[in-house]
């Protein structure tokens, strides 16, 4: 089968109707099931299609930096539930995610998995993406204490350990209100592989920050158009971190063409002696 022209996928076999039908699908968060009947794909071909689609979404994730205006910092905890014994922040073999809200208009959410909650894990983050002259507030955890020596003079806590939720604009609801976003929509899952969890957790943000699945969908046929999928020679941060590339895939590939072919022959020249003796 030879591919089909395609300007938003390099060397895909799905024509562009079907491609831009499931760009829809996808930014209606339809099910790879439902998808591949209103497609008339396979299945296993909207899933692949789903994960390069994620891989573009976490590869062109926004992570400009936050001159002014008010931020809200916070940390969750994705995984399996409570282990009975284990007590504190998080519970055992939990992936421990990082949010900063910036309040507004905008109403952005960036996210990053962190290895803990300490403030050397922290503190880079927050340097890096937030101006000294932004407000921010956080709840009481202690990590957030350096804050004001780091130059953060406009830093305001919530007690949520005194059951202090909100203090007029003192709270932290809209990072709050992201977690929820995403566990809620992570559940259907039904449990994520760690190596894919990162993409998940992306595509959470990006559909948090867009909104309406007609951004959704506009955003992502003017990514593919500018960066098609599957393109050789561009930079793949996942696929470079979890994954061969297209080229040397190839040549697994032929390689184990090669060898299946050789072990063909083999067995059938053994037989053939066999039958003669």
């Amino acid at each position: 089968m030879q591919p089909a022209h395609n300007k938003y996928a390099f060397r895909s076999r799905v024509s562009e109707n079907k491609f831009r039908h499931l760009v829809k699908c996808f930014a209606l968060d339809t099910d790879a099931t439902r998808a591949a009947i209103h497609s008339g794909l396979s299945r296993v071909t909207v899933n692949r299609y789903y994960m390069a689609f994620r891989s573009a979404i976490y590869i062109n994730l926004d992570r400009s930096r936050i001159e002014s205006g008010a931020v809200e910092l916070d940390e969750s905890y994705f995984g399996a539930k409570r282990i009975r014994g284990k007590r504190g922040r998080g519970a055992l073999k939990k992936t421990i995610v990082f949010g900063i809200f910036e309040r507004g208009q905008k109403n952005k959410v960036q996210v990053d998995i962190v290895p803990d909650v300490t403030s050397d894990s922290l503190v880079p983050i927050i340097s890096d993406r937030i101006a000294k002259k932004t407000i921010v507030y956080t709840d009481g955890f202690k990590t957030y204490y350096c804050l004001p020596e780091l130059g953060y003079k406009r830093h305001y806590k919530v007690n949520h350990g005194a059951d202090e939720f909100s203090r007029g604009k003192v709270h932290v609801n809209g990072i709050e209100s992201f977690w929820a976003f995403a566990k809620r929509r992570l559940t259907k899952f039904c449990g994520v592989a760690e190596r894919f969890f990162k993409l998940h957790l992306a595509e959470c943000e990006f559909r948090f920050n867009l909104g309406s699945w007609e951004n959704i969908y506009k955003r992502l046929l003017q990514m593919f158009l500018d960066d098609p999928l599957f393109t050789v020679s561009k930079p793949k941060k996942f696929l470079s971190e979890n994954r061969m590339t297209f080229s040397r895939f190839r040549k697994v590939i032929n390689i184990t063409k090669k060898r299946t072919k050789f072990l063909r022959l083999f067995s059938r020249l053994l037989l053939f002696c066999i039958f003669l003796l």
